[in-house]
């Protein structure tokens, strides 16, 4: 009997160790109005190969409004305003435009800077412990997401790392560090307005 026992408990105590995914998931969402973290980005490519890797820093205001800085090895931002999704190439001098519709498979920032009910877009499954982080798979109900599925590592009840796979097998890895929930951000940190003598693309 005590065999038996032991062996439930055995059985029982991954799926114990992970339940909490989606739940601090969830009150991440819940609780969080603004954040900002700095992050690390490495992509692998469907064949394995690894890209070069970058950083930067993300803030956002939910719902719909966020910032993606990459800082190096390139200078890059990409703005959500909440109708507007504007992406600027420095090097290049060059602004895209698309509407926020598009906005979700742009950045990783999306899919937090959403609205509470992640679960209307997502279909979420606990996906174990490792790296000391607890994970949670989403798959996106649409097959506009432009990406297959997200994993999301929590831990405290905060995002650590997300892996993005997108529609082409390619991989991005994320790992934040710094991150700050409900800190107090500049007014104008989801505002953009293309600089004198830029490219402007799109509408």
């Amino acid at each position: 009997m005590k065999k038996l026992l032991l062996s439930l408990l055995c059985l029982a105590a991954p799926t114990l160790a992970s339940a909490a995914a989606i739940e601090q998931l969830q009150q991440f969402l819940d609780g969080s109005k603004t954040a900002r973290a700095s992050f690390t980005q490495k992509v692998i490519s469907k064949t394995g190969r690894a890209g070069q890797n970058a950083s930067g820093t993300m803030s956002f205001l939910r719902p719909g409004k966020f910032r993606w800085e990459y800082t190096k090895p390139y200078n890059q931002l990409i703005v959500a305003d909440g109708s507007k999704l504007w992406s600027y190439d420095k090097e290049l001098n060059q602004v895209v435009i698309k509407p926020m519709s598009q906005a979700l498979g742009a950045t990783p920032a999306a899919l937090l800077a959403g609205s509470n009910d992640f679960q209307k877009n997502f279909s979420l499954r606990e996906d174990g412990v490792a790296d000391g982080l607890e994970w949670v798979e989403a798959t996106p109900r649409s097959n506009e997401a432009g990406f297959e599925r997200v994993r999301i590592g929590m831990k405290g009840n905060l995002p650590q790392a997300m892996e993005v796979r997108d529609n082409f097998g390619q991989l991005t890895v994320l790992q934040f560090s710094a991150f700050e929930r409900n800190p107090a951000l500049p007014a104008d940190a989801f505002r953009f307005t293309p600089p004198k003598g830029a490219d402007v693309v799109g509408e």
